[in-house]
């Protein structure tokens, strides 16, 4: 089985970074380019996490063997003089290979290629191609000239720091500059930004998903604040649709200036492209051919307006088409919620939709999940699914708060990731070591990256589900997990005292700790920010109790949606209009 779990985990992991991709991204329609980056990001990050449990029981094991055989009597002498007070050594050590065991030297490789592909990504290769998915240029040349210009401060800024961390070892007396420590300060600025973000959005997570759960649970809940994104939704499809009118006016008018045999031509076409078939055949009656540009002395319009243009036709586009499938869904929510409001005092315990879906179910789902099963469920179990499920989480909230607060005492041992693990390593329970740091990876993983998933920047930055994704959205994300992933299972090695910088013993360290290096170099980052700088997170999660930011971009005029709130109040009476007027 050696090697054999590495290779299961390796294969489930890329399928499930491409089902996510799939829901986000639009294979058909976005680049390729677009596509293959943002899947090799989140397939290496999701990879880090998936594999790290397995590097933590093979290290444990590893560390059983040389402390075996170093107990051990030389080979060939006898048990008097010098062995004679010496412990017994057990017939049948304890160390006996875990299922998962990945052989020597696997693991250093698999985490420096790994590692070092997704920084290149983070910090190399996804900015630019954010800026060439985002450049309005008609060929590959131009786009990859603004996407350099765009790029220049972005670099130069990443240089100045690693300028810095370079100086400071440079000039310490103490130290001498090696490639090891080079490679070191890389790695410290790289996880100190990382780890610096991973504190916010992990405050957030760690209080919001259990609440999202408890509050689903209540009735008419999920109803209510689906109306109050009906409001608001309707509000921003009618401005795409009054942007996209303007933009269209502006092609209209520099379609019919530059005529067929203008040497901008090619470029108003490719603008054409992409705009809705509807405009385009619009325009197309309206357009007469055989007028010579040349004939009539008109001020046309410069290539560089019309990259600027190109820019515009393709964000505008892309915000309407995404705004009207999203209104088609939220319909299809409002829709079943209120039947599921309705159904919740039927005597007969069958769930009657007021509107049928118009794709035929498939006969397995119809069969298992009938009227009955749908009623019992959506009426009766879910809520207090949804309620044991949010107290479950809200355990281990305050589980990984308490370790966060706590995961530099050593004496005692105040960490209760910590704790569990080192109880599991004196009995050598890899399955339980495995599976103890897999749901602790794993719901530290889920507060993070669903933060990344739900935040929004304006229409900068937005993550929508049903492929309506843009391709600037998809990189940035791409770029927000390879930059969290290595701080975040540092983070986790710290709470568990796999990490020898904070256990403070002198241990086989894992395979992934060895690959970041020794932060001794810069002791002020390894003694102080990474130890102390988590601690934020108690601060975080209060503020998210007490909704401090949602509050603040209310006042802002940033409405969102809280319930003892008359503007909240306002929206859900107008988002409830809004659904009857479709009815």
């Amino acid at each position: 089985m050696s090697g054999a779990a590495l290779g299961l985990e390796i294969v489930f992991v890329f399928f499930l970074a491409l089902f996510l991709l799939h829901r986000y991204g639009d294979f058909k329609k976005q680049h390729r380019l677009v596509i293959v980056g943002t899947l090799l990001a989140w397939y290496l990050c999701f990879l880090i996490v998936f594999i790290l449990p397995l590097d933590v029981s093979t290290t444990i094991y590893n560390r059983c063997k040389h402390a075996a055989a170093n107990s051990s009597p030389p080979e060939g002498s006898n048990m008097t003089g010098l062995y004679a007070t010496a412990t017994p050594v057990p017939s049948q050590h304890p160390c006996f290979k875990p299922w998962s065991y990945i052989p020597d030297g696997i693991m250093p490789i698999f985490w420096r290629v790994v590692y070092w592909t997704s920084q290149f990504l983070t910090w190399i290769l996804l900015p630019f191609m954010q800026s060439y998915a985002r450049s309005g240029g008609f060929s590959i040349t131009g786009k990859i000239k603004t996407a350099l210009i765009e790029n220049a401060i972005y670099y130069g800024t990443y240089l100045l720091i690693f300028g810095a961390f370079l100086i400071y070892v440079a000039v310490n007396p103490h130290l001498h500059l090696e490639w090891n420590q080079l490679q070191t300060i890389g790695i410290a600025a790289a996880n100190t930004w990382g780890l610096f973000l991973l504190v916010l959005l992990l405050g957030y997570g760690l209080v919001e998903i259990p609440r999202s759960y408890w509050n689903g649970a209540k009735r008419g809940y999920l109803l209510m604040k689906t109306y109050f994104k009906a409001a608001k939704l309707m509000t921003e499809k009618a401005d795409a649709e009054e942007t996209l009118e303007d933009v269209m006016e502006e092609v209209r008018k520099v379609n019919e200036s530059i005529k067929y045999n203008h040497p901008l031509r090619k470029c108003v076409d490719t603008i054409l492209k992409k705009c809705p078939i509807d405009y385009q055949e619009k325009m197309g009656r309206n357009m007469d051919d055989y007028e010579d540009f040349d004939e009539k002395h008109n001020t046309y319009p410069s290539e560089k307006s019309l990259v600027k243009l190109h820019k515009q036709v393709i964000y505008s586009v892309q915000r309407h088409r995404r705004t009207q499938v999203q209104w088609q869904i939220l319909l299809e929510q409002a829709f079943y919620l209120e039947d599921v409001a309705k159904n919740e005092t039927s005597a007969t315990c069958q769930f009657v939709h007021t509107f049928q879906s118009p794709e035929p179910e498939n006969r397995f789902i119809q069969y298992f999940y009938n009227p009955t099963v749908e009623w019992y469920w959506e009426c009766l179990l879910r809520p207090w699914f949804y309620r044991i499920l949010a107290v479950v989480l809200s355990i281990f909230s305050v589980i990984v708060v308490w370790s966060e607060c706590t995961f530099f005492s050593t004496r005692p041992v105040l960490s209760l990731f910590a704790v569990f693990i080192q109880l599991a390593e004196k009995t050598y329970n890899y399955i339980y070591i495995e599976i103890a740091c897999f749901l602790s990876i794993f719901f530290l993983s889920i507060c993070v990256y669903s933060t990344v998933f739900r935040i929004r920047v304006f229409n900068y930055y937005y993550l929508a589900s049903h492929h309506q994704t843009d391709a600037y959205s998809l990189l940035f994300s791409g770029m927000l997990f390879c930059r969290l992933t290595p701080p975040l299972c540092l983070n986790f090695l710290g709470l568990t005292h796999m990490d020898s910088s904070i256990s403070h013993q002198n241990t086989q360290p894992t395979a992934y700790t060895s690959i970041m290096g020794s932060m001794k170099v810069l002791s002020f980052i390894a003694d102080g920010f990474y130890i102390y700088y988590p601690m934020l997170v108690v601060i975080l999660c209060i503020a998210t109790y007490f909704s401090l930011g949602t509050r603040c971009l209310n006042l802002l005029g940033f409405q969102q949606f809280m319930g003892d709130n008359d503007m909240t109040s306002d929206l859900v009476d107008e988002g409830k209009e809004l659904i009857r007027r479709v009815i």
